[in-house]
């Protein structure tokens, strides 16, 4: 944390300085209404004549050091939240770029929820911390040991009277943090289990919708809410009865100083003005210890969410960059040598034994059955994942020598699930170029099939996409994300079962507008359509995790039984047209 505090310390330290000036205002007026009530009003040194001039002296003091310490407390006050959110601004943006580097088993690891929690909740739990650390420690600090000082000076029986309750009061609130401590960390897991659950039902809402399991989720959402707030309850229940418990004490305090004051004042040991003096450092140490009480709450639970926090900034990437940034000229060459790949934690290997070279300008489809590994083949290109045996080449150089950046600027893909931005629609297309042109914006969405609908759209190419795209067709969206990749001056384009949503007219008119505008690219094509596919160059059929053949369409129709299989379970849908 102390990385983060430096930064900002002169912002704390003018904090501190200026905390010392308020609450040394504080400690000063009990001495001079001690005066005023003294001299100024009985007249004890003047035998009993009142001073009125002096009470005037005195008020007009007085008012003029709360001024200035109203003032010593709002300059406090400024640089105190300078400071803290200076300290959760830096640490915010730096869990968010820590996040961003993560490899996906890592991020899987986490669990969206609690990344959402940690950059959020437990980020402004540590600004509270930081906060409370610099204004509230100093002034509860000052005020008790500066009562309690002011006590002895001022009468040392009233000190005695008042260091006694010390142990009881602190008991009560170790044994109260000791309760609450183990319930901090507990009270933000369970947050991380609520945020995980509005993620995944508010993504996956329409599914909800559609299979009527509204009652479900809300029946699990309130479990799992009941759960968070019995734990806040356990720990408001322990601090509920610790105030109570330190005000019951030192207003007994109060009480017996009142009265050993009382016995005093009869035998002329003390005067009253002593006694209101005694009373009100008596207050003031109650505030200070009442205010320790909440310090020591956020302090524990600030603490908590920091190890949280550091925990996610000590994590670091699983992936590293290589040294490489990669030849200036066109990449395109992509070569797979003995690649095996098992996804992190998992038994049973996804891919095995992968021997394929692709060349620059070529286009290679790859099918197969559902979980046969072909998604997981592409992904290997961009280092999504490292492999577990062998190597993937892009331009002759292992993927994991490539600074990560380099190579994935170098690549284009698109997903089945296209991903859009709440941004217009133009600027959704601009992603994989940004700064591109308007003209550049245009053509690689009529490269995508995607140009007749967008101006058909009320502001065209400004139109706001609806969150996750929701205002467009699963057709449209996929188009845009096809764009989004058109546009990008990528050596290697990956399009893993993005025309999925088409029919086959928009899908034939959109590879043939591809072929023509970016003919020197690298093409790779994940598909279970025949249709979508017989025009490659070459089409890998994928087996269990292994290459099963590789070859034209007419070649595989005539010697590969997988593949003769998947045309046949087609042809009664799409016979005409692969004929």
């Amino acid at each position: 944390m102390w990385n983060y505090i430096k930064r900002y310390l002169p912002y704390a330290i003018l904090a501190a300085l200026f905390m010392v000036g308020e609450v040394s205002m504080d400690l000063v007026q009990p001495g001079i209404m001690r005066r005023i009530v003294d001299d100024g009003v009985l007249g004890l040194e003047t035998g009993g004549t009142g001073n009125l001039e002096l009470i005037l002296t005195l008020g007009l003091q007085m008012i003029g050091l709360v001024l200035f310490g109203g003032l010593c407390g709002s300059l406090n006050n400024a640089f105190t939240h300078m400071s803290s959110q200076n300290i959760g601004n830096k640490m915010r943006k730096d869990a968010f770029c820590r996040i961003m580097s993560f490899s996906f088993p890592q991020l899987d690891r986490f669990g969206t929820g609690s990344l959402v929690t940690r950059v959020t909740n437990d980020i402004t739990q540590v600004q509270n911390f930081m906060s409370l650390f610099v204004r509230g420690l100093i002034r509860t600090s000052m005020l008790t040991f500066g009562s309690m000082y002011c006590m002895f000076r001022l009468n040392r029986e009233f000190g005695l009277i008042v260091l006694c309750a010390f142990p009881l009061v602190t008991g009560c609130i170790v044994l109260c943090l000791w309760k609450a401590n183990p319930l901090f960390p507990q009270l933000q897991r369970q947050l991380d289990d609520i945020n995980a659950i509005m993620q995944e039902d508010v993504s996956g809402i329409r599914i909800i919708k559609a299979c009527v399991r509204e009652g479900y989720e809300k029946a699990r959402f309130g479990k799992s809410n009941d759960a968070l707030v019995g734990t806040q309850l356990r720990m408001l229940v322990i601090f509920a009865f610790m105030n109570p418990a330190a005000n019951t004490l030192m207003y007994a305090v109060v009480a017996v100083l009142l009265y050993a004051g009382s016995f005093q004042v009869a035998a002329g040991g003390t005067t009253p003005g002593d006694v209101m003096a005694a009373v009100t450092y008596t207050t003031q140490l109650l505030n200070g210890v009442l205010m320790l009480v909440m310090i020591f709450q956020n302090i524990a639970r600030g603490m908590a969410s920091w190890k949280r926090v550091k925990e996610l900034l000590d994590s670091e990437p699983e992936l590293k960059d290589g040294p490489s940034g990669g030849s200036a000229g066109q990449w395109g060459e992509v070569e797979f040598r003995d690649v095996s790949f098992t996804y992190p934690g998992g038994s049973h290997p996804v891919l095995e034994h992968i021997d394929l070279s692709v060349h620059r300008g070529e286009t290679v489809a790859i099918m197969g059955a559902t979980g046969c590994g072909k998604t997981t083949l592409v992904n290997l290109i961009l280092r999504f994942y490292d492999v577990t045996a062998g190597a993937v080449l892009v331009n002759g150089v292992d993927v994991r020598d490539y600074r990560q950046r380099d190579l994935r600027e170098k690549v284009a893909v698109t997903l089945q699930k296209a991903e859009l931005f709440t941004v217009p629609i133009g600027e959704n297309i601009a992603w994989g170029k940004p700064g591109a042109s308007a003209e550049e914006i245009t053509a690689a969405a009529q490269t995508a099939q995607a140009d007749s609908f967008i101006i058909s759209t009320p502001d065209g190419y400004d139109t706001v996409v609806a969150e996750r795209g929701m205002s467009l067709s699963g057709g449209q969206r996929q188009r845009l994300s096809i764009a989004r990749a058109v546009v990008k001056p990528a050596g290697i384009l990956i399009f893993d079962d993005s025309t999925s949503a088409l029919d086959l007219k928009t899908e034939a008119e959109l590879y043939a507008a591809l072929r023509e505008a970016r003919p020197e690219a690298t093409k790779f094509i994940v598909a279970q359509r025949i249709a979508s596919v017989r025009q490659a160059d070459r089409i890998v059929v994928l087996e269990h995790g292994r290459i099963a053949a590789v070859g034209t369409h007419q070649e595989l129709l005539a010697g590969c039984g997988a593949y003769q299989d998947i045309y046949r379970s087609q042809m009664g849908e799409e016979g005409e047209e692969i004929a």
